[in-house]
């Protein structure tokens, strides 16, 4: 298959994803713009940036007037899983795929464009994986657009209201999970307790929220992997 038919597979792959990242960053646009960061930074965020919930809890630092150490080391904590994709999706590269394409297509990789690479049949070009990652892209970067401006024209309950749909991404990705693998929502249980105790105990109110985000996520990850570890597979 020739460059331009493996970018025309995956422009045609990533549609599907492109569509579903741009009414996700519409809530983000607005959820920020209601943080009180401005427009134009909230657009340069997502066209910098490609991580829903690492965008989310830097957002929310930013706002709370939080450090740089708090943000680096939320999106360390948070997006520490992109590093294990890339090594996994690596295994599955083209021969062509050199430094520089590796490099470039590393800022793309989300769950989902990781997800739509490994599962396509024989080895990912990088014509493909252009393609794969023109639509998200776009979604991402043009949806996030859209939501920072309405944010700024439409009444404030109405962007309030729409400004919650990003929260509703996040519940409808974990309750699934929640209910088929019960690590997980041992994971989900702890974080939740550990974030009330946080917020609500009057002797941990100096945490902020940066390294609230830390504390949960680094606490509820470790319980969950000793109480309940995932079990490895072995082939023969």
């Amino acid at each position: 298959m020739n460059k331009r038919a493996e970018f025309l597979k995956g422009f045609k792959d990533g549609l599907p994803i492109g569509l579903g990242y741009l009414s996700i960053s519409f809530g983000f646009g607005i959820t920020a713009v209601n943080l009180g960061i401005k427009a134009i930074y909230t657009i340069l965020i997502s066209m910098t940036n490609l991580t829903s919930a690492g965008q989310v809890a830097g957002i929310s630092i930013i706002a709370a007037a939080g450090t740089l150490l708090e943000i680096a080391l939320t999106q360390l904590v948070i997006n520490l899983r992109y590093s294990l994709m890339g090594i996994a999706l690596s295994q599955k590269l083209d021969k062509s795929f050199g430094t520089i394409h590796r490099i470039l297509s590393s800022f793309f990789i989300t769950d989902e464009i990781f997800s739509v690479a490994m599962l396509k049949k024989g080895p990912v070009t990088p014509s493909y994986m252009y393609g794969l990652s023109v639509l998200p892209y776009i979604g991402w970067a043009l949806g996030t657009t859209l939501g920072a401006l309405a944010g700024n024209i439409l009444p404030a309950s109405v962007s309030s209201a729409l400004g919650i749909a990003i929260y509703g991404m996040f519940i409808a990705i974990v309750v699934p999970s929640a209910k088929k693998d019960r690590g997980v929502l041992l994971a989900v249980v702890i974080s939740i307790a550990v974030n009330c105790v946080i917020k609500y105990v009057p002797v941990f109110s100096f945490i902020t929220p940066g390294f609230a985000v830390i504390i949960c996520a680094v606490s509820a990850a470790a319980v969950a992997a000793a109480v309940k570890p995932v079990e490895e597979a072995y082939d023969e």
